[in-house]
Formats: C-alpha cells, structure tokens, sequence
C-alpha cells in the first residue's frame, strides 16, 4: 500500500470538511488534484474509503479506520518533528563537560544550576581532569568543550576567560610561614602537605609542579573534600594550596591564613576551551554562550 504524508493530510482533511471540495480547499489542492490523488489512495488501499453523494461524502468503515490511523500517524509526525526541533535548537540533549578541579568546585555549580533550571530537558556529565588532558581531550576531537586553565598550552584550540583562579597557599595558625608577605611553591615545597585525593586534577597539577622544582611533596594525608582539607590545616597537620575563592568560602569556619603564591603558574584564569564555535552541537553551544555571558 504506497500511501505518503499528503494523501493522508488529504483524506483527514475531506473526512473533517465532509467533501472532497472543502477538503481539497484545506489541504490547498486545486480540486483536480486532489480528486486524482483520492483515486489513487482507494486505489492503493484495495477497498472504497468514501460514498460519494450528492452534497458531499461519508466515510465507509474502512474509511473510518484508513482515518483513525491517518490521524495518529500525523499526530506521531507532528511529535516527531517537535522532539527533534528541540536536539537542533539546543533545548534537549545530553551533554559532556569536562573540566578542573576548580571550575567544578566554584564557578560551575552555581552556573550550572541555574542553566538545567531554564533547560529541563538537558543533561550534563561533568568530568574533572587535569586541564593538560582537557586540551588533549577536545583537540583529538574526542570531547566538544571543556574549562581549564589558561596557564595550559592550548594547542590550537580557542580559551575564553570566564573567572579569575589564584591558587593560594593555606597555613595553619602560629606556624612561621603565616608571617611571610609573599611565597612560592619553592619557599613551601619541603614542608609538609595536606593533599586532595589521588588523581584529583588540581593537586596532580601542584605536585607536576613540585617535580619541576625536583622535589616530590610530602603528604601527611590527602582529604577528599575541600572542607576537610581546610579543617586538617587549621588543625596545624600541615600547609595545603587552594583555589582562592575556596580558601575564602571556608576561612570563616577554620583557623588559618592565606598567601597568593607568586609562581606564575598560580595566577590562572577559568577559561572555556573548544575547538570551533561552529562545531559544537547546539546545547554546547548554548551552555558556552550563557558561561560566558554571565561572567560575573
């Protein structure tokens, strides 16, 4: 049975005006056209659909069920095609994001939040990874996006700043460091640390840098979460490096003080990290605009 989309909008549109004029007036057919067309669908259905009188048709039984599944198939076409419009403008999909440790633990949440809230029908996976493996990442064209940070070589790959991302180095209180007006990890580096969980991006990044210097840090404990690493220093176990906006946001809870380090490394900004605007899929490219928009 060779039947299309119009000549089921056709047959629904004659059932509904109860004539083949009015239905070809609906479905703006010149009436020739859509006589020939009808011919053809009672053709290709094998049995007469429609009682031709003389001020109009009525449906046979066969009519009746050839116009209840006409309907359902519009109807499943019409969904069809809203489900799909909502993937190409960017309303609806699953996305990846991958990002460092601290784009996950201060500037995405509250960005995030409020993006999901305005798009139900989105899901984000988040995956933290040293920023060096971010840029792989996107570059070999395995990920859309990521955030990192702009100390890393970008290859050819395009860095929008969207925060500011000072490491700074926390002390417990009375220890002889918190005396000092500036310092870099070469000042700190043989004392001991508290750490972030293995394979946590931000300290693999530290102790890389730590390695440069020739020295491998030594922790007394690694902690994995921020809070419990601000309480182990507090608590004099030893000195750790945080993100700044971190340090500030549990300062007020735990005894210690901070210091910016000075190494150039540490003074780094959030940055947006994609190959090109024009291929990124459409939610991408709609979660990307609004991060950057709303730089605060």
């Amino acid at each position: 049975m060779r039947l299309d989309i119009a000549d089921m909008r056709l047959f629904v549109c004659i059932a509904d005006a109860g004539s083949i004029t009015g239905g070809a007036r609906r479905a703006n057919l010149a009436l020739a056209s859509a006589s020939e067309r009808l011919k053809n669908i009672e053709f290709n259905a094998g049995v007469s659909l429609l009682v031709r009188h003389p001020r109009g048709v009525s449906l046979t039984e066969a009519g009746e069920l050839f116009v209840h599944h006409a309907r359902q198939i519009l109807s499943q076409r019409e969904l069809l095609k809203a489900e799909l419009s909502a993937f190409a403008n960017g309303s609806r999909g699953k996305l990846k994001l991958y990002a460092n440790t601290a784009a996950i633990a201060e500037f995405l949440p509250r960005k995030l939040s409020a993006w999901l809230s305005e798009y139900p029908d989105i899901a984000i996976e988040l995956e933290e990874r040293t920023s060096v493996d971010i840029v792989n990442i996107i570059a070999s064209s395995i990920g859309e996006a990521g955030l990192v940070s702009d100390a890393v070589n970008a290859q050819s790959l395009t860095l929008e700043p969207v925060a500011d991302d000072q490491l700074v180095l926390i002390i417990p209180p009375q220890h002889p460091l918190s005396h000092a007006d500036a310092l870099s990890l070469s000042d700190v580096v043989t004392e001991s640390f508290i750490g972030l969980y293995p394979g946590n991006a931000l300290q693999e990044n530290i102790s890389q840098h730590a390695a440069n210097l020739g020295y491998s840090l030594s922790f007394r404990i690694r902690m994995s979460s921020f809070e419990g690493f601000c309480e182990m220093v507090s608590n004099g176990i030893g000195v750790g490096i945080l993100p700044e906006s971190v340090a500030d946001r549990f300062q007020h809870k735990f005894a210690f003080s901070k210091r910016p380090l000075t190494d150039a490394w540490a003074k780094r900004k959030i940055c947006l990290c994609y190959r090109d605007r024009s291929l990124l899929s459409p939610a991408m490219k709609k979660l990307l605009t609004f991060l950057q928009e709303t730089v605060s």
